[in-house]
């Protein structure tokens, strides 16, 4: 009975991101590279990225900001898709920047694709966590959240938490919170390591690569001349009601419940489980 709820629940999740507002592609993003291979169409509500043997393409949001949620409809690269890679995450600049990524290494057809995840402090990562998915995700739009409040940040896969990083400043631990970070999303070529370690090569024959964005929203705090547009970054739960839930949310019961049931059913690798990778001890975050 367990399994079946959770399945429920992701279905009803699954639908409800799928009927998420659409935003405007050409108020939001800027096409920063790839040329024509980057393209917006649909009145603004379709934008699409495609990697050929000459080169990928990519987009960075108008806005910077300094926490929010961030959701995207993606359908990701169909077919063998090995060797490319979709990105979509949030960063800031420089050689201490802070970055949190969604990474989508393709793969094989017939085999999953595989979702990495970071988070970076200070120009610091290796702290990643892989996953499968539970559906294809080149055969239809699912939605990629990414929330990111002063106490934590969760990577939401159609509203279904996969991984939480929690702010744990006061054990003197970095958390991304100083730099305001733009969202960015890219298709490159990557076949020196994204399939099976770089054995598996890009098959050009199947070029061009395409992947497919829509339903954008960001629901945050942007960042300009120094300011935020929201009041504090500091607000408590009981100064926060709807659209605004976001700056204090944190996993209820079930939320909680479906995190457990990805990280064993999915996950795949886990840094913190890497003892071969730290023999000196895990990263101090690691411990609970």
């Amino acid at each position: 009975m367990k399994v079946i709820s959770v399945v429920v629940c992701l279905v009803m999740s699954s639908l409800m991101m799928m009927g998420a507002q659409a935003g405007d592609f050409y108020k939001d993003f800027d096409l920063t590279w790839g040329g024509e291979r980057a393209k917006i169409s649909e009145g603004g509500q379709l934008l699409t990225l495609s990697l050929d043997k000459y080169s990928g393409s990519g987009f960075q949001s108008k806005n910077e900001f300094l926490f929010s949620r961030i959701d995207m409809q993606m359908k990701l690269v169909p077919g063998n898709s090995a060797g490319t890679v979709t990105t979509y995450y949030l960063s800031s600049q420089g050689p201490t920047h802070d970055e949190i990524d969604f990474e989508f290494l393709g793969n094989l057809s017939g085999n999953p694709y595989i979702v990495h995840t970071n988070v970076f402090t200070k120009g610091k990562g290796n702290r990643e966590q892989q996953f499968y998915l539970w559906f294809d995700p080149t055969k239809a739009f699912h939605t990629y959240s990414i929330l990111w409040n002063p106490q934590r940040i969760l990577f939401l896969v159609d509203d279904v938490p996969i991984r939480e990083f929690v702010n744990k400043e006061s054990m003197g631990i970095p958390f991304p919170n100083k730099q305001a970070m733009r969202i960015y999303s890219s298709l490159w070529n990557a076949d020196d390591w994204a399939t099976m370690g770089g054995r598996v090569k890009t098959d050009w024959t199947q070029a061009p690569f395409t992947a497919s964005y829509r339903n954008f929203n960001a629901n945050g705090c942007t960042w300009s001349a120094g300011k935020s547009s929201c009041a504090s970054t500091t607000t408590t739960s009981s100064t926060t009601s709807g659209s605004d839930m976001w700056q204090t949310q944190a996993l209820d019961t079930s939320g909680r419940r479906r995190l457990k049931w990805v990280q064993k059913k999915f996950m795949i690798y886990n840094y913190c489980a890497d003892l071969k990778r730290f023999p000196q001890g895990l990263p101090p975050e690691c411990k609970n």
